[in-house]
């Protein structure tokens, strides 16, 4: 993925019979802060603020590197035991096994393992998905917006691709197109793919049906391309091969789910969807929501025994 700066303005205008106010932000294509959320314009505050995220995300990487180093040595220790007392036919020695992910130190870099063809042609694809720009000319992208309408209010007539009824759905304007930028067509899929295979979870958000909702809420649309954002630079998918701890334990999923991505997608959303009602969240904090979800999500990642989406906690919060 490329890593031109991009400008926009974001207008929320009119979601849930409120007007919005104009915000402008700037950001990377390998997102480096997500599309919503308050910011200081000054060039003194916004260096210091992008210099204190930058410390955090490297003492959060330090904390969970260290911790599964440390589990990493601890199920070693329990493997030579077992297989020294009990020998490596017993039912302990086949119970107490390694981890899959084999660890190394390289100019401080975490390495993943040598990857599977398996692994090495659904993590390529993944990647070739991450490339592909929305692009409103093309028949297939607009079919793409057409259908999630459809599958979000099956019993409303379908309105033009520039059409008011959009912002309904939570898209900052009138054109949805517009709201895309930088993060590609994959994350209108990950939208289509989180509303067929979990439907009733895909409606109660959209709809804002759980808890105590905040008077101005996050834009449902333009909330799921943040997350696809999210999840991209969280697992390291800009890089050749993901060394990032959560990307490596990614690339386990993946090897078990050739569409983990897009499974992973749909409980980040409803993750950050619980976070944001924990948090009793407004619009302005939709960033600091997204950091939290994002540091649940890594925590959970890194839980021993976790070999597919499924195996996440956050898993059952989806219906």
């Amino acid at each position: 993925m490329s890593s031109r700066t991009l400008r926009r303005r974001l207008h929320h205008g009119d979601v849930d019979g409120k007007s919005r106010e104009h915000f402008e932000t700037s950001g990377l294509d390998s997102l480096s802060e997500p599309l919503l959320g308050e910011h200081d314009y000054s060039e003194n505050s916004t260096a210091v603020s992008a210099l204190e995220d930058t410390w955090d995300d490297k003492r959060k990487k330090e904390q969970l590197h260290w911790t599964f180093l440390f589990s990493q040595l601890i199920a070693q220790w329990a493997q030579w035991l077992a297989n020294i007392v009990l020998g490596s036919g017993s039912l302990i020695g086949r119970l107490v096994s390694l981890p899959s992910i084999a660890l190394h130190r390289q100019n401080n870099r975490i390495l993943p393992p040598s990857l599977s063809p398996l692994q090495e042609e659904r993590l390529r694809n993944l990647r070739e998905r991450l490339e592909v720009p929305f692009d409103g000319s093309k028949i297939e992208h607009q079919d793409a917006l057409r259908h999630l309408w459809k599958l979000a209010y099956p019993d409303r007539k379908l309105p033009a691709l520039k059409s008011e009824l959009w912002k309904e759905m939570g898209w900052q304007g009138s054109d949805p197109s517009t709201d895309f930028r930088g993060g590609g067509f994959i994350s209108l899929e990950n939208l289509i793919f989180f509303a067929q295979k979990y439907p009733e979870s895909f409606k109660r958000l959209l709809h804002k049906e759980d808890g105590a909702r905040a008077e101005w809420e996050y834009p449902f649309a333009v909330a799921g391309i943040n997350i696809s954002f999210m999840l991209a630079q969280m697992l390291d998918l800009q890089a050749e091969t993901p060394s990032s701890l959560a990307g490596i334990r990614f690339l386990d999923l993946l090897a078990e789910d050739e569409m983990a991505f897009d499974n992973l997608y749909c409980v980040a959303f409803q993750m950050m969807d619980a976070q944001w009602l924990a948090k009793r969240a407004s619009y302005m904090e939709f960033n600091d929501v997204l950091k939290s979800t994002r540091t649940q999500l890594e925590r959970e990642l890194a839980l021993e025994d976790i070999s597919s989406v499924k195996d996440l906690p956050a898993y059952n919060l989806l219906r």
